[in-house]
């Protein structure tokens, strides 16, 4: 019986990924809590969201599989999952999978759907699922999540803030993340997962909670 816990345990950890060296762990970190919008969501040694699954002692109740299967795709593995796919390079979503998975067994996903299989939401469904806990449910910034946020997030029922925002820029926004726009790093980019369809409607929603539109420059005056 010893010799086969032993053999057990020697397969479990041959199968974990090799260990990151401190430098490695460093630079996880500084993705994370600097760079990456993971934690706009996530909470991780104190830090981060709390609309999401906390991330600092997800190895200890994941599987290696899980996690990467849910930075590389959310959606292919929970199937209409509130997490959009994060655009990063393939060393650096290699580095947060090794470094979110430290401890974890080994294991593989169980994809529940595919992606794009589910029929996009109407657009008041689409704000609820990936905008209210942080924007609020009438855009007044005030989401649940909000608090946990180090930047307020966007007040989308404020003419005054809106109204200096084209079309464009907000598209951008919810596409390209915060980052982009050189806004907080915290708001993640959706264009992975949402159509241009679905983002255009979610703008124009945005236009309706605000009762504004953009400056005068940014449209034809056909609106």
């Amino acid at each position: 019986m010893r010799v086969l816990l032993l053999v057990l345990l020697a397969s479990r950890l041959a199968a974990q990924l090799p260990p990151l060296t401190a430098v490695q762990r460093e630079n996880a970190r500084v993705l994370l809590h600097r760079q990456l919008p993971c934690l706009g969501c996530h909470e991780l040694e104190g830090d981060g969201g709390h609309s999401a699954p906390s991330l600092t002692d997800v190895g200890q109740r994941r599987t290696a599989g899980y996690i990467r299967g849910m930075i590389e795709d959310p959606q292919r593995v929970l199937a209409g999952v509130a997490m959009p796919k994060t655009p990063m390079s393939a060393p650096q979503r290699e580095l947060i999978v090794q470094y979110l998975s430290i401890g974890a067994s080994a294991g593989h996903s169980q994809p529940t759907g595919s992606p794009g299989s589910a029929a996009p939401l109407p657009t008041p469904d689409a704000y609820a699922k990936w905008c209210v806990s942080c924007h609020g449910r009438r855009g007044g910034g005030d989401g649940p999540n909000a608090t946990y946020l180090p930047v307020r997030p966007a007040i989308h029922s404020s003419a005054a803030q809106m109204g200096r925002r084209s079309d464009d820029a907000l598209f951008d926004a919810i596409s390209g993340g915060g980052a982009v726009m050189g806004k907080s790093v915290r708001m993640p980019a959706f264009g992975a997962t949402l159509s241009p369809a679905e983002i255009r409607a979610l703008v124009q929603y945005i236009r309706a909670l605000c009762g504004c539109r953009g400056p005068a420059w940014s449209t034809d005056g056909s609106r």
